[in-house]
């Protein structure tokens, strides 16, 4: 099957034959489906990359209703994250690593909305409302967890539902660095909860330090916001429903990672 990619966001083919099995296949029975589902999906990678609104898809793709229709039912189902973390153990693999991490880095991006809708708050020390995603990562800056609440919820504070649904998910994890934001009883908490299996290390900037100084560990996660945010739709949170903000973080990162698995011959 060679197909021409029209947009430099289109699945190759080597791209498509490898997450074709993770996609559900259209039900038995009735009419049969219009559009396969790689154009769909090329769509939804396209809306992503582009950060238009839907129903400015160019008409190259199906019809903006049938793959927003179609984006909306996959994040209900959670098949981007199921998507993502296939891909992240296969990339993992990939550079040598045992399947579950033992040491991840933690930290928060606040973005602004695109419109005040939805869960949003205002965060007083960046000056900004919207939201923020807290994201646990993994030394290659693969992401372990994501958890999106309103800008005005404080880090130390949602820190501890993210590590709960994390530590309970990779039962390897036992060393998280995180910034000096992090630092009180978060500690405390991962002690008494996790007694020893776990810890959160501090990594504090120096009192020295003047001007943009790379600090270790925490450059992992700042890299891994610099992917995320050079897809458009990633810049602002334009979503109404957190859980779609959560489901193009998957999306971008998981088409990230095919690209590392099956890299495109002109790139």
């Amino acid at each position: 099957m060679q197909t021409d990619a029209l947009y430099p966001t289109d699945l190759t083919d080597e791209q498509w034959t490898h997450i074709q099995p993770w996609v559900p296949s259209p039900q038995p029975g009735g009419r049969p489906p219009r559009h396969s589902r790689r154009h769909i999906l090329n769509g939804i990678l396209y809306i992503t990359q582009a950060g238009c609104a839907w129903r400015l898809l160019p008409q190259t793709f199906p019809p903006w209703s049938t793959v927003y229709g179609y984006f909306w039912c996959w994040s209900k189902s959670g098949l981007w994250e199921r998507i993502h973390h296939k891909l992240r153990d296969l990339v993992r693999a990939q550079a040598g690593k045992q399947r579950e991490p033992t040491a991840a880095i933690m930290d928060s991006q606040t973005v602004k909305t695109g419109e005040p809708h939805g869960d949003y708050g205002y965060d007083a020390g960046k000056k900004v409302l919207g939201r923020k995603r807290h994201l646990l990562v993994d030394t290659l800056g693969l992401i372990l967890w994501v958890l999106i609440t309103p800008a005005n919820e404080q880090d130390r504070d949602m820190a501890c539902p993210l590590l709960a649904q994390a530590l309970t998910r990779f039962r390897r994890l036992q060393v998280i660095w995180a910034d000096g934001g992090y630092a009180g009883q978060l500690l405390a908490w991962v002690r008494q909860r996790w007694r020893g299996r776990a810890r959160v290390e501090v990594v504090r900037r120096s009192d020295q330090a003047k001007g943009f100084v790379v600090q270790p560990k925490r450059w992992i996660v700042e890299r891994t916001f610099g992917w995320l945010t050079k897809a458009r739709r990633l810049v602002k949170d334009y979503e109404r429903k957190s859980d779609h903000s959560e489901a193009f973080i998957y999306i971008r990162m998981s088409h990230l990672m095919l690209r590392r698995i099956h890299p495109s011959r002109k790139s």
